[in-house]
């Protein structure tokens, strides 16, 4: 994948857009016909998923599956209220994928899950809507994507600002040029976090473990409550929230391609409690003419998030202490934008607000938008290539942490470290059989 300008991604974002118009899905839906749905991983995202799904009138929820089956009894219960018929429960997610009348699977699973999960799911004819961050891993992302070409499949991130109309208002306005020349965007995920260690005891008799672990390593712990924590299984807590401001950052500035670099600095300064992801991420990436500069941490309880009962209301956060905010700045103005319904604030050369608007979460539009392409075969707001282009700079400064490096630079066409091979091993995982991303997918 060569390294594009924006006329020429757009050109040819648009074509590959017509393009999928263009395919024929396994069926031809009817205005009445409901599309049957199956469930993967239901902790609480993924509980939370199925009963916004469940509650339309047009989908079916089939299956839920997860490997604890702790899990499935009230999950089966809140759909069961939601739809008014019980799905089938399951612990392996393959019994789903066997059933041909399930069209849509929901991967929110684990981060080392995401890939193998939504690639089997192409395979067996699924359209899918899998959970951020997209991919544990540069080259699973970009498999992920292949699969869903491939197979032709509509295969969307839960990245669900894209979906929300006040974004679209943020992105007329820096459209507009009245912020002027963009040359930084700034992006935050500061938050109070903990963990215990993990427990060194057998994993409990309703988890069936080898397939939780699946592609990741089998420890003799029980590593389910603290996977968060771990490369092995996760791209960590600060990215993996993240993701969404870096996605909407992208998003706001016209989806550009990969960076060019980036300067990292990552540690586990504060949470010495047996993690190996940092606590602490600082990033400079690298774009043509301006650069997205990434602020984490774990360890700010000043800094909270806005709280999920305030973000469907007329209200604006506390910008300075919003843990997950963007900043905009352009040589004539200056814009905060808040991620899931927080707004956003555009503000003049002498610093005073010109202009303001709150916001509304975009779930619900981002279900019906995937919903929609369903049905008509076009790519999702989220396609899986811009969610591959966003878990991007979840990789990145995990990389550069991990390989000891300050910076990478970074080859877009062969999605590699060109200057970097100790970097280069870090872009793929070590798989553990018989759970194996394929190289032909």
């Amino acid at each position: 994948m060569k390294t594009l300008n924006r006329r020429q991604f757009m050109k040819q974002s648009v074509g590959a857009t017509a393009a999928l118009m263009a395919l024929a899905g396994p069926r031809v839906f009817g205005a009445n016909d409901r599309i049957v749905v199956g469930v993967m991983g239901v902790g609480g995202r993924g509980t939370w998923l199925a009963q916004k799904f469940a509650a339309r009138p047009d989908v079916a929820i089939a299956y839920v599956c997860d490997p604890d089956s702790r899990r499935l009894g009230s999950a089966k219960e809140s759909i069961e209220k939601a739809q008014n018929r019980a799905p089938k429960m399951v612990q392996d997610f393959r019994q789903m994928l066997e059933d041909k009348s399930v069209e849509v699977v929901i991967n929110a699973t684990p981060d080392h899950w995401h890939a193998l999960g939504a690639i089997m799911a192409c395979q067996a004819g699924k359209d899918v809507y899998v959970e951020k961050p997209m991919a544990h891993n540069v080259w699973e992302g970009r498999k992920m994507v292949e699969a869903a070409r491939k197979h032709k499949r509509v295969v969307t991130v839960g990245m669900q600002s894209r979906s929300a109309p006040y974004v679209r208002k943020a992105i007329e306005i820096l459209r507009s040029e009245r912020l002027g020349e963009i040359h930084l965007v700034r992006v935050f995920n500061q938050m109070q976090h903990s963990m215990n260690k993990p427990a060194v005891r057998p994993p409990p008799p309703e988890v069936d473990y080898e397939l939780w672990c699946g592609p990741a390593a089998k420890p003799a712990h029980n590593a389910t409550p603290t996977w968060l924590n771990f490369f092995e299984y996760s791209c960590g807590p600060i990215p993996g929230d993240a993701v969404h401001q870096l996605d909407l950052a992208r998003f706001l500035m016209g989806d550009p391609p990969p960076p060019k670099s980036v300067t990292a600095s990552s540690a586990i300064r504060v949470l010495r409690d047996g993690r190996d992801t940092p606590d602490t991420q600082l990033a400079a990436f690298e774009y043509d003419g301006w650069t997205l500069q990434f602020d984490g941490a774990l360890w700010t309880p000043y800094l909270k998030k806005t709280p999920m009962e305030l973000r469907d209301k007329d209200l604006l956060p506390n910008w300075p202490f919003n843990s997950t905010r963007i900043e905009v700045f352009g040589t004539r103005g200056f814009m905060y934008v808040g991620r899931h319904g927080d707004g956003w604030q555009v503000f003049d050369e002498n610093a005073k607000v010109v202009e303001t608007s709150t916001g509304r979460q975009g779930d619900a539009a981002h279900i019906e938008n995937f919903l929609q392409c369903v049905r008509s075969r076009a790519l999702p707001a989220a396609d899986v290539e811009q969610g591959l282009q966003s878990v991007l700079l979840c990789h990145l400064p995990n990389v550069a942490f991990r390989a000891g490096k300050g910076s990478l630079v970074f080859d877009a066409q062969t999605e590699s470290f060109p200057n970097a091979p100790e970097a280069n091993q870090f872009l793929k995982r070590k798989y553990r059989e018989p759970w194996v991303v394929p190289e032909r997918v």
